[in-house]
C-alpha cells in the first residue's frame, strides 16, 4: 500500500499517543460553567442572557456578533451567575458568561436518541437547509482553528468546490480525541460527510488518516466499501499533515497558493472529523455544539484519558478526574506540544476548539538556552510552507516589519516545525508569531484606511 503525504517540509516528533486505546467517558458536570464569548475566528458572540436567567442544556447564551462569528449555547442547566471577564488560553482576560450548574435539564427540541439518521431518510434537507442548521447550531472547526463552518460551506463565487476532505490525521503528539471519535462514531461521521458533500454540491469525498491508526483506516474502508463516492486515503506519518493546505496536497495532490488563497480555490473543502460529527448532530439531532471530545494526557498523569466534555468545564476539573496534577514542576498546554498554548491557570475553560489538555513535565517542557544560528538550513527544510523561518524570526526580533511582510510571514501556519528542528534551540516560533500578528495588524489597518477613503470619495 503506497502511502501519500505532502511534498514540502515536515518533521517527525515522538508520537506519545498514550491514550489511543482508552475509551471515551463522559466527564462529570462542572460545578460552574464558563462560556467564553470568543471561541472562534471572527467577532465574539453577543450575550442574549443576563444575570439571574435560568438556562437549560442547549439554551442560546450568545448570538453571533457578525458575519464571521458563531452563537454560543449552554452545555449545562442552571442560573446565569454573571457576565464577566476571565482568563482564556491566550493568557488575556476576555468576556465570558458564567453559569451556576443546577441539575442537567435539556431543551426538549434536542433529539437524545441513539438512532442513526441518514441523509437518504431526509430528502427535505436541501443544501441551504443543511448550511442554515449548521450555522444556527454554532458549529465551528473542531481541529483548533475554530473557523465558523457555515462559511466554508458557502465558498466565494470565484471558487468551485469539487470535493470534501475529512481530516482524520491528528498528527500532533499526545492527542487521541479524534482517533477515539473515529473508532466510536464512524457511522455518524460518514453521515456528516454526506451532509457536507450535499451542502457544497459535490459527489466526491475523501477521509485522510495517518497509518499510525490502522484500525481506523480498516474500519472506514469497511464502512465505505460499497460507496464509490468516498475514498479512504492512508497517509504516511508526518507533522503537520493535519494542516489543511498540507492535507489537500497529500490527498488530491494540489497545492494551495499563498494567502488569501484557501483550499476551495483548488477545489477542496476541508473539515475535521470532529466537525463532521458536530454537523451530523446539528442537522440530524437538532443539537447545538456544546460538548466535544478532548484528551487529557501527559507522561506523569496518573490516569490519562479521553473525555466527552461539556464546553465551559474548567480544565482543572478534567485534570482532577485523571488523578490530579503530577508532582513537581509542570507545564499545562491547551492543545499538544507543537502548537498548544501554555496556560496561565488551569481554571481556563474548555472551548469549542479544545482538543487536548497536555501536561508536560519540567524535563519535557524546559527550554534549552538558545545559541547563535549556525546556518544549517534545517528550519528551511522543515517548513511545510516553503518559507525561510531563520529570516522571519531574525527580522521579527529586530522589528523589521517591512522585511517580515515581504518574506511572506502571513503564509506561516505556526506549526513549530522550525523551532522543533533547530539545533541552536532558537525561539523561532515565538518571534515569528510576533511578526505575523504585527504584520496582520498593519494589513488590516491599511484595508480599513483604504475602505474609509473609498467611501469618502464616493460621497
Amino acid at each position: 500500500m503506497k502511502l501519500r503525504t505532502f511534498r514540502i517540509g515536515g518533521v517527525h516528533p515522538e508520537e506519545n499517543k498514550l491514550t489511543s486505546e482508552v475509551k471515551t467517558v463522559a466527564a462529570a458536570l462542572p460545578k460552574q460553567a464558563v462560556f467564553m464569548l470568543s471561541q472562534h475566528i471572527g467577532a465574539p458572540a453577543k450575550p442574549v442572557v443576563q444575570r439571574g436567567d435560568k438556562v437549560k442544556v442547549g439554551t442560546l447564551l450568545a448570538a453571533a456578533g457578525g458575519f464571521v462569528s458563531a452563537p454560543i449555547y449552554s452545555s449545562v442547566s442552571g442560573t446565569v451567575a454573571k457576565i464577566d471577564s476571565v482568563f482564556d488560553a491566550t493568557g488575556y482576560r476576555k468576556p465570558a458568561i458564567i453559569v451556576n450548574v443546577e441539575g442537567d435539564e435539556w431543551e426538549e427540541s434536542i433529539d437524545r436518541s441513539d438512532k442513526l439518521e441518514t441523509l437518504a431518510a431526509h430528502p427535505e434537507l436541501t443544501p441551504e437547509e443543511i448550511i442554515n442548521r449548521v450555522k444556527n447550531a454554532g458549529v465551528t472547526g473542531m481541529g483548533g482553528a475554530g473557523f465558523p463552518t457555515f462559511i466554508k460551506l458557502t465558498p466565494p463565487p470565484t471558487a468551485k468546490a469539487e470535493c470534501v476532505i475529512i481530516n482524520g490525521v491528528e498528527c500532533e503528539p499526545y492527542i487521541t480525541a479524534d482517533y477515539r471519535l473515529m473508532m466510536e462514531h464512524a457511522d455518524e461521521i460518514l453521515v456528516g460527510l454526506d451532509l457536507l458533500m450535499k451542502a457544497v454540491k459535490v459527489e466526491r469525498g475523501y477521509i485522510g488518516i495517518e497509518d499510525n491508526k490502522p484500525e481506523a483506516i480498516k474500519l472506514f474502508e469497511e464502512k465505505t466499501a460499497n460507496d464509490s463516492r468516498i475514498e479512504i486515503v492512508p497517509l504516511a506519518k508526518k507533522y503537520p499533515q493535519g494542516g489543511e493546505k498540507q492535507l489537500v496536497d497529500a490527498v488530491i495532490n494540489r497545492q494551495v497558493p499563498a494567502p488569501p488563497a484557501i483550499p476551495v480555490n483548488v477545489g477542496a473543502v476541508v473539515q475535521n472529523v470532529g466537525t463532521a460529527f458536530a454537523v451530523y448532530q446539528a442537522v440530524m439531532k437538532n443539537k447545538p455544539l456544546f460538548e466535544r471530545y478532548t484528551t487529557v494526557t501527559g507522561k506523569k498523569v496518573k490516569n490519562p484519558g479521553n473525555f466527552l466534555v461539556r464546553i465551559g468545564t474548567p480544565m482543572a476539573e478534567l485534570i482532577e478526574a485523571c488523578g490530579g496534577m503530577p508532582e513537581g514542576d509542570n507545564k499545562v498546554l491547551a492543545g499538544g506540544p507543537m502548537m498548544g498554548k501554555a496556560l496561565p491557570t488551569i481554571d481556563v475553560p474548555v472551548c469549542k476548539g479544545t482538543n487536548s489538555v497536555t501536561i508536560l513535565t519540567d524535563a519535557d517542557a524546559k527550554r534549552v538556552k538558545p545559541s547563535a544560528c549556525i546556518r544549517c538550513g534545517k528550519c528551511v527544510e522543515a517548513c511545510p510552507m516553503g518559507l525561510e523561518p531563520f529570516l522571519l524570526a531574525t527580522a521579527s526580533g529586530k522589528h523589521m516589519w517591512d522585511l517580515v511582510e515581504k518574506s511572506d510571514v502571513t503564509s506561516c501556519i505556526e506549526c513549530g516545525s522550525c523551532q522543533f528542528t533547530c539545533p541552536a534551540h532558537r525561539p523561532m516560533l515565538d518571534n515569528i508569531r510576533l511578526g505575523k500578528s504585527t504584520v496582520m495588524g498593519f494589513i488590516k489597518a491599511r484595508a480599513a484606511k483604504a475602505k474609509a477613503e473609498a467611501e469618502k470619495a464616493a460621497k
